[in-house]
């Protein structure tokens, strides 16, 4: 059976970066969802104000099963924000929700080229933890949430397969970015009208 792994978060924070490293080390199938959706003709549409597609989640969730039923390789690494909520859940051996400090991922959303609306829509998902959310509600109990602030991939990596390899226990709840940035005095500045 081919083990599936999530790689899933706010945008900006990582995911393809650690994903496609992670596929590596593994010897593993890469599915980016977005790249997946066009290529598939799973897309309904361009969400114009957040300058992203939209996906037909069911016909996603459908051809993204019969994609791994269909693979030879032992190990399967899906990158997107919304691995959680079209990956079927049998599939499905671990989420690793990646959590990054909202200043720090403001700065590479900037360097990305978000502005405005978009980018604190995305900053104010980080803090809510809407991926996280969204990971335990589909997957329980298969959910790690890594804190990936100020580290380099190679030590993402690293902490990930320390998981998948039971090197290192997983845990959810350990980030609160609304607790840390009032405790920096900044929690006003992220909650800024969309």
């Amino acid at each position: 059976m081919t083990r599936v792994v999530l790689i899933t978060g706010t945008p900006c924070v990582g995911k393809t970066t650690t994903a496609k490293a992670l596929a590596a080390k593994l010897n593993a199938e890469y599915i980016n969802l977005t790249d997946f959706a066009k290529t598939h003709g799973l897309t309904l549409g361009e969400d114009q104000e957040r300058c992203t597609v939209i996906v037909d989640e069911q016909k996603m969730q459908q051809k993204l099963g019969e994609t791994i039923d269909a693979s030879q390789n032992p190990n399967i690494v899906i990158d997107g924000h919304f691995a959680s909520a079209v990956t079927p859940t049998q599939h499905v051996a671990q989420v690793f929700v990646l959590r990054r400090h909202p200043k720090e991922l403001k700065a590479f959303m900037e360097k990305a080229g978000y502005r405005d609306s978009k980018m604190w829509e995305n900053l104010q998902a980080e803090i809510i933890d809407v991926c996280l959310g969204e990971a335990v509600e589909v997957h329980a109990g298969r959910v790690c949430e890594l804190d990936v602030t100020g580290k380099p991939v190679e030590e993402v990596v690293e902490d990930i397969l320390a998981v998948l390899e039971k090197r290192k226990t997983c845990f959810v709840g350990g980030v609160d970015w609304m607790g840390v940035l009032e405790r920096e005095g900044i929690l006003d500045e992220y909650l800024k009208p969309t």
